[in-house]
């Protein structure tokens, strides 16, 4: 199932993206076996990002023979999956110039937060400290307090496993095309760094400020951005484009003048303070309930228990109960080859030499045969 389905990959164990990545990968059809430490533990059926591949527990990488056998794996595979710092797999003799001697054809992929090579290559960080270094995380939040952290979506999982699919994806179409493969340098904090390429051009352009909560798309406009409501819960208003905040305006019954300025930076405060008091009278779900059905771009703030149950997503099974319970569903969505969530995190450990003998079975060259 999928449109991966036939694409087999390592994946070495780490955390954060590398593994958001294969669980993308997977889902899209992918056959991944996942290669942990010794003494790692029976997964956590509601570890959801471990889903859709197996696992082989017994491989000990700082052994010759356990090293062998993973080496094996990898000169049958279409890809690598690896988050170690920069020359953790060459000391265990499973770089990228030992695996592409096994196998010309290997995509390998190197996910970090830094990159292979630069000053910081080698040091430690998280999510949070590659994108402080990107910009992003200074434009965002309110004016005069602390940047927050946003989850760790920016730059483990948009800018770290993203970024890494989308390497993979292009490095096996190139080796499918050319027999011959490449290494992913896939850095979190280049990948961050990429995410912010709208907000560059609009300073190159002097249509963005370095303050925070003065931009069109930072909290500053007044049509964009949350209020608080009436039972403390939050309404999210997005009506950027003039005939949406039309509507905003029409529904709400504001026919004074401050609502001709939308555009208007000098006019913004005033505007924002309107807004909070009017959002501050009714409750969330009143306001939802209020400008259903129209064109406002008024949405509710919902929490990760709410946000199931609505009815958009429950129309489309945006989520879906698996045994590990609630999770989102595979994305984005084929029409031929429909993605799905293969199975849940792997209980039973993989015989590493079976896997051998089935991807084994295909001569190296059956991409090259699939395409004709």
């Amino acid at each position: 199932m999928g449109p991966l389905a036939g694409t087999r990959i390592v994946e070495f164990a780490g955390i954060g993206p590398g593994p958001f990545a294969c669980m993308l990968l997977g889902d899209m059809g992918a056959e991944i076996v996942r290669i942990e430490r010794p003494g790692t533990p029976v997964a956590d059926p509601r570890d959801h990002v471990g889903r859709s591949r197996s696992a082989i527990v017994q491989l000990d990488l700082k052994d010759a023979s356990g090293a062998r056998q993973a080496l094996e794996l990898v000169a049958a595979a279409d890809a690598v999956v690896e988050g170690f710092r920069p020359g953790v797999m060459e000391r265990l003799g499973l770089g990228p110039d030992v695996a592409l001697q096994a196998n010309p054809r290997l995509v390998y992929g190197r996910m970090t937060g830094w990159g292979q090579d630069g000053p910081l290559a080698l040091a430690a960080g998280h999510d949070i400290n590659y994108i402080s270094l990107t910009g992003a995380l200074a434009a965002m939040g309110q004016e005069g307090v602390a940047p927050p952290p946003p989850l760790n979506l920016v730059g483990d999982y948009g800018g770290g496993a993203l970024y890494l699919v989308v390497g993979l994806l292009a490095g096996i179409l190139s080796a499918r095309r050319t027999g011959i493969g490449q290494v992913v340098d896939a850095a979190m904090c280049d990948g961050a760094a990429s995410l912010m390429t709208h907000f560059f051009a609009l300073r190159a352009q002097e249509r963005w400020t370095a303050r925070r909560e003065d931009n069109l798309l930072d909290g500053g406009a007044p049509f964009y951005r949350t209020y608080r409501c009436a039972d403390g819960r939050f309404v999210a208003l997005g009506p950027i484009e003039s005939q949406f905040f039309s509507i905003l305006r029409e529904r709400l019954g504001c026919d004074d003048t401050l609502f001709d300025q939308q555009n208007d930076k000098a006019a913004w405060p005033a505007l924002r303070a309107r807004l909070a008091a009017i959002f501050a009278s009714k409750t969330r779900d009143e306001w939802v309930a209020f400008f259903a059905g129209s064109d406002a771009c008024v949405t509710p703030v919902l929490d990760l228990e709410e946000a199931p149950r609505h009815s958009h997503f429950a129309a489309r099974r945006t989520f879906v109960s698996e045994a590990g319970g609630v999770q989102p569903a595979p994305a984005p969505r084929f029409s031929r080859t429909p993605s799905q969530i293969q199975n849940s995190p792997a209980l039973q450990a993989t015989d590493p030499k079976s896997v051998v003998r089935r991807w084994g079975s295909l001569p190296i060259s059956h991409h090259q045969e699939t395409l004709q």
